[in-house]
């Protein structure tokens, strides 16, 4: 009889400890360390924006706890994503139209979170400084119609320059890319024939040159090249150390990228944000504006599933909209003007 009762009692004690760690097992989206619960947030798209995603999350976390694991997988794969569900926010350099929304299944609100420059960069021995390109010429340059970097059009554009006897080999993204839609966008706008032939797009048909994944991959195919030219966010150019061009903006003047001449493209946008958000800002008027500016956007779901983790992701963005502006800077990003941040939180605020 002792022996049964042991029996029962043992039974008890077994089953309570599975109930006790079946009520402690963590629920999808959290990681647990100790007592201690972690909301997980995880988002995916814009290689743009990885730089400072990257600083964001990890600042954010020593503050919160609150971990968000970013996927630097391109513009276009971080749309999919989020169209698909299997992201909690995705992240691209274009804003997604109003004829694309119609093939989501899910409402979703979406607003720049901070603007880049797009940099021109190269690699051509023997040359340290910043050469000087119209928008005529850089069209023709990735229309493949200039060939060698001492052409007659680029030795005008850069007298007393010793420029080589080197033929151009063009880089440009593999990938569904916002930041070939940026740069497509500026040759769409300054370049009939461009437009014509070529077209603005996250991908396009490339007349001329090599791809490479990510502006990482940019980056390395242009650091590995002679003679090579690319496009890649300006973070991407400072920290592996590429040259890159003045371009001549719509004023007439050659501008570097940076921090101040992609504030005043941004400014100059203001008006056209009001009206839509998700407006191009490439070639914006103003004698310091960079013209191939623009904005990386978060897409968020509007009828999110999970109101806990939505509520720990609109506190992110809200601190990103707010306090993390001011990191932007360091990483040669462009902070949101404070216009901009306002309209962006604004947005934020519909999500429930």
């Amino acid at each position: 009889m002792r022996q049964r009762s042991m029996s029962i009692v043992a039974g008890v004690l077994v089953a309570t400890a599975l109930a006790i760690v079946a009520g402690c097992a963590p629920k999808k989206g959290t990681t647990t360390t100790g007592s201690e619960t972690k909301v997980q947030i995880t988002g995916a798209g814009s290689t743009f924006v990885n730089p400072i995603m990257s600083r964001w999350s990890s600042e954010y976390e020593k503050l919160t706890g609150v971990q968000v694991n970013y996927q630097s997988i391109g513009s276009g794969g971080g749309i999919q994503q989020f169209k698909e569900g299997t992201i909690d926010f995705g992240a691209t350099d274009v804003a997604v139209t109003a004829e694309e929304q119609k093939d989501f299944t899910r409402q979703f609100v979406q607003f720049p979170v901070v603007a880049g420059t797009v940099a021109v960069v190269y690699n051509l021995p023997g040359v340290t400084q910043n050469l000087q390109l119209s928008p005529e010429v850089l069209a023709d340059i990735f229309l493949g119609k200039i060939k060698k970097w001492n052409d007659r059009r680029l030795a005008e554009l850069n007298p007393g320059v010793n420029l080589p006897d080197q033929d151009i080999v063009v880089v440009h993204r593999s990938d569904g890319s916002g930041t070939t839609y940026i740069f497509t966008d500026y040759l769409s706008t300054v370049s009939t024939e461009w437009q014509q032939r070529v077209g603005r797009g996250k991908s396009v048909s490339w007349p001329v040159g090599v791809g490479g994944k990510g502006n990482e991959g940019v980056t390395g195919q242009v650091k590995q090249l002679p003679g090579a030219v690319g496009y890649v966010e300006l973070n991407y150019a400072v920290q592996n150390n590429l040259t890159f061009a003045a371009i001549r903006n719509a004023a007439g003047k050659f501008v570097l990228p940076g921090k101040s001449t992609g504030e005043e493209a941004t400014r100059m946008a203001v008006e056209k944000l009001k009206q839509d958000i998700g407006s191009s800002v490439v070639n914006m008027p103003g004698e310091n504006s960079y013209p191939i500016t623009g904005f990386v956007y978060v897409l968020v779901d509007k009828q999110p599933k999970d109101a806990a983790k939505s509520a720990e992701m609109k506190k992110f963005f809200e601190w990103v909209l707010r306090d993390g502006q001011k990191m932007a800077v360091e990483l040669d990003y462009v902070p949101l003007a404070e216009e901009v941040a306002q309209m962006s939180l604004q947005k934020l605020a519909e999500v429930p």
